[in-house]
């Protein structure tokens, strides 16, 4: 057991904060080693930046290809894989680009055929928003580059696309936990999960411990423990356990 006081930071998502899952995980690892757990809570790309400058101990993110840089920079030794959830499309009950199936290619480029109904992107340099980027390159199009004007790049959290396209009766991209989390709270408007159950909208997350070889005054076995605790039997089954509306957020993945 840490001694009293002992905490870190952590850079991680606004999607494993928003979707409340922290509130639910934090307490159970605080009561198992004393640490407490100090978030900040930014895009993927954000976070890894504060991790870079030396200011988080640990980060835990979704995206592959960053977590791989991160490690081969030298910021990180590994990344170790904790869980997954997957990605979906949220639109108006109406759908009115007739996207609603389980193909994001034919789902997307039908949106932009239609060039109308409004699509918010997070435009944050975020997980999410890297998704959302390959997911147009199948659907052959570009909007983050030509810029549409039903293409709406609001450079902003989960949470707040989502209070956007509520308000707009616009589509997005959103993780399944954060939108669970969203529509819990009765924010959802008329808007309606229209695309998922493609296997490529899979979502993993991985955490990595900041390297005190780069940064000396990390607290790098603290933070080692966060991350031993969340890959061990009992942080699987604590992530396994969490529910919004009696529905499973997160999967757990160590170990695969």
């Amino acid at each position: 057991m840490a001694p009293p006081g002992t905490f870190i930071t952590l850079a991680s998502t606004t999607s494993t904060e928003q979707s409340g899952l922290f509130g639910h995980l934090l307490p159970r690892f605080k009561q198992h080693s004393g640490i407490d757990v100090q978030v900040v809570a930014l895009g993927t790309g954000q976070a890894l930046d504060v991790a870079r400058r030396g200011d988080a101990d640990a980060v835990l993110v979704h995206d592959v290809a960053a977590e791989e840089r991160f490690v081969a920079d030298g910021f990180a030794t590994e990344r170790r894989a904790v869980m997954y959830n997957d990605f979906v499309i949220i639109g108006p009950a109406t759908d009115p680009a007739r996207t609603r199936g389980n193909d994001m290619a034919a789902a997307l480029s039908r949106l932009a055929a239609a060039a109308g109904p409004a699509f918010v992107s997070r435009g944050d340099k975020s997980g999410t928003h890297a998704a959302e980027l390959r997911m147009w390159q199948w659907a052959g199009a570009a909007p983050a580059t030509t810029k549409p004007a039903w293409y709406r790049d609001c450079g902003c959290g989960m949470g707040p696309a989502l209070n956007m396209a509520a308000a707009t009766g616009a589509y997005v991209l959103a993780d399944r936990g954060t939108w669970l989390a969203f529509a819990s709270r009765g924010n959802r408007a008329d808007l309606t999960i229209l695309v998922e159950g493609d296997k490529r909208l899979l979502n993993p997350y991985s955490v990595m411990v900041v390297n005190p070889a780069r940064h000396p005054h990390v607290k790098a076995r603290a933070a080692q423990g966060f991350a031993d605790w969340l890959v061990s039997p009992a942080g699987q089954e604590a992530i396994a356990s969490y529910r919004i509306g009696g529905q499973a957020v997160f999967f757990p993945s160590a170990g695969r």
